[in-house]
């Protein structure tokens, strides 16, 4: 009977270290940045926790200082789409747990919080994102014209991947929508418009689709010995890669450059 209050607080941390650990695998965190988020949350409250982390689930286990387990379970993680935000978030907030001591209910209720964060809005990342490609075409050697060229297809790409997962469409196949979009728009304009190098136009047309975040939490994630989870996120960029360098391709084929 003495063991109930100390079972009930470890599930109720548990459930809170699955939702904390959730939210951070889906926003983009390395396995590594999990880990140690549930260690430092967990350690302020006494116990020794282990945390499994694969590419769809998160399993964690709890125990006391006697080794007894007092809670296991794991969480199905929700499509990943990531958000500096709430990884940064998530990380204050854990310092604060462990230097002001706070009680489960002000964690439960600061990660509450965290999905009333605002994205950027639209209209701005649609801005920025081809503003971006287009200095990139600009570092590529392309001029005013080509720059024009790769802002008008970046954003329209943009467009109809923030679409297409809206619909609900499979991830792979937003990318090669969006990629394809992106090249077929920029390469129109090349064709329409005379003196265009048609190449570093549609070439840095589709960079802001490079899979950044997976290929490098699979590089971190080999480095601190996670290879299962280093290998899966690394296959998931390829595929990535893959969808995209598939939409090029379309276009230029279509395009006959």
């Amino acid at each position: 009977m003495n063991d109930l209050p100390l079972n009930k607080e470890a599930e109720a941390l548990g459930n809170t270290l699955l939702e904390i650990s959730m939210l951070l695998m889906i926003s983009g965190a390395s396995t590594g940045r999990i880990r140690n988020t549930v260690d430092r949350i967990s350690n302020r409250f006494g116990f020794i926790t282990y945390t499994l982390v694969s590419q769809r689930t998160i399993t964690i286990s709890i125990y006391d200082d006697s080794d007894r387990c007092l809670f296991n379970s794991l969480k199905r993680t929700k499509p990943h789409a990531v958000n500096f935000k709430i990884i940064a978030e998530v990380s204050r907030i854990s310092w604060q747990i462990v230097e002001e001591k706070w009680s489960l209910e002000q964690i439960n209720a600061a990660i509450g919080k965290l999905g009333e964060l605002h994205h950027y809005p639209r209209l701005l990342v649609l801005l920025f994102t081809g503003l971006a490609t287009a200095s990139f075409c600009r570092l590529a050697g392309g001029e005013l014209p080509e720059m024009s060229a790769v802002f008008a297809g970046t954003v329209l790409g943009l467009f109809v991947r923030q679409e297409a997962s809206k619909m609900r469409f499979n991830f792979y196949l937003c990318v090669f929508f969006s990629a394809l979009t992106a090249s077929l728009l920029t390469g129109f304009i090349c064709k329409m418009v005379p003196g265009i190098n048609a190449e570093i136009s549609m070439v840095t047309s589709i960079l802001f689709l490079i899979p950044g975040i997976p290929l490098i939490n699979a590089f971190a994630d080999m480095l601190d010995g996670n290879l299962q989870n280093g290998l899966l996120r690394g296959l998931n960029g390829m595929i990535i890669s893959f969808s995209i360098a598939l939409g090029l391709f379309t276009s230029v084929a279509i395009y006959r450059f």
